[in-house]
């Protein structure tokens, strides 16, 4: 018995000395999502500070809304109308009016920057919003009673309330796109990275060089089959999306190919750049993660990343999955054309080409 109990110890010292050796598994295991932790508790904890814009249209110098923010509300420089809320529970919650006309407010909407927008006529102002989306109701009622309270009447109750119904105002409209983006993404760099290491891996990839092919080409032909099944899934989303919630492209169907193609352009080559190394699939896992897991929490696919710190969006701005869900929504949502995402189509193509290139430079092939 004591021989056995000897014998499990040895072998649990060896495993995590086995562990140990590969450091890159303890810090994607450990240290990466310490990281994670750190960086969303950031943006959304802090100082428990919670910012929530809201777009007012036909701000009037008699309107009642604009009066009672002209009387109660500070104004910041960016001419917004901010209400400041301190709570010992909620924290402090910041209520910013931004007065806007009809189509910059709809358009604010679309991308997820407003989530309510008020439409202020008179003696009643009216509410409009999403009714499928909870963020946006809860928003109108604290809205509503906060007024109601200051303002002790109920000109702004819950009866003043109609839904959305510009095509692309729905939250399941800033939804699709962004879930066709990340698909992209997440196709791209399970279906290349975490094959292609698992081939070198194999020493598939050692026998795969020996052969009469030029070595970019097996790389290339990975990449256009992926591409290939990226276009029939997207097809397939889009065609259910417009079956099932009557989402329809508003834009140009040229401008979405393009849009599609540059944003396969770009994962492929970050794809082959992120597997050009590793043969452990922990690591390769990990790596895998470090590059998905930001951009899916940043890029805006659930969420509007405007709900991040103002310091950080220029930087989210310019990820790839952002460009590439950014562009998708003003086509689909928006009417946008080529020459309105030419400049991101350029960007995410350059960030393939080059990904590749220097991924392929690199390349380990056994």
């Amino acid at each position: 018995m004591k021989m056995k109990r000897n014998e499990l110890w040895q072998l649990i010292i060896i495993h995590f000395k086995e562990l140990l050796r590969e450091p890159g598994v303890l810090f994607w295991g450990i240290g990466f999502p310490i990281l994670m932790a750190w960086g969303l508790g950031i943006a959304f904890t802090g100082d428990k500070e919670t910012k929530k814009d809201i777009a007012i249209v036909n701000f009037g110098e008699e309107n009642k809304l604009s009066l009672f923010l002209r009387d109660h509300a500070a104004m910041d420089n960016h001419g917004r109308y901010i209400l400041t809320i301190n709570d010992q529970v909620f924290g402090r919650n910041l209520f910013r009016f931004e007065p806007l006309d009809s189509l910059d407010a709809t358009l604010g909407v679309k991308r997820g920057i407003y989530q309510l927008m008020i439409d202020d006529k008179g003696d009643s102002a009216v509410f409009h919003l999403d009714p499928a989306n909870p963020e946006a109701r809860l928003l109108q009622l604290q809205i509503a009673t906060l007024i109601g309270e200051r303002h002790e009447d109920d000109t702004f109750s819950g009866a003043n309330i109609i839904p959305l119904e510009v095509k692309g105002t729905r939250y399941i409209d800033f939804l699709v796109p962004g879930l066709i983006a990340m698909n992209i993404m997440m196709a791209c760099m399970w279906g290349m990275s975490w094959t292609i290491i698992e081939r070198r891996k194999g020493n598939m990839l050692r026998r795969m060089m020996v052969t009469p092919v030029h070595r970019q080409n097996i790389l290339l032909g990975l990449m256009t089959a992926r591409i290939t099944m990226n276009f029939v899934e997207a097809a397939l989303l889009i065609l259910f999306a417009w079956l099932y919630f009557g989402i329809q492209i508003q834009g140009s169907l040229a401008a979405l190919i393009m849009v599609f193609v540059a944003g396969n352009i770009a994962f492929t080559g970050i794809a082959i750049i992120t597997s050009s190394r590793t043969s452990n699939t922990e690591v390769g896992n990990g790596i895998i993660n470090f590059v998905n897991m930001p951009m899916m929490i940043l890029s805006g696919v659930f969420f509007s990343y405007h709900n991040f710190p103002e310091w950080s969006i220029p930087f989210i701005q310019n990820l790839p999955l952002t460009l590439l869900a950014d562009s998708m929504r003003s086509i689909i949502n928006e009417g946008a054309g080529v020459a309105a995402v030419l400049d991101k189509t350029l960007i995410m193509s350059i960030i393939g080409v080059v990904t590749f290139g220097l991924g392929l430079k690199m390349f380990k092939w056994y």
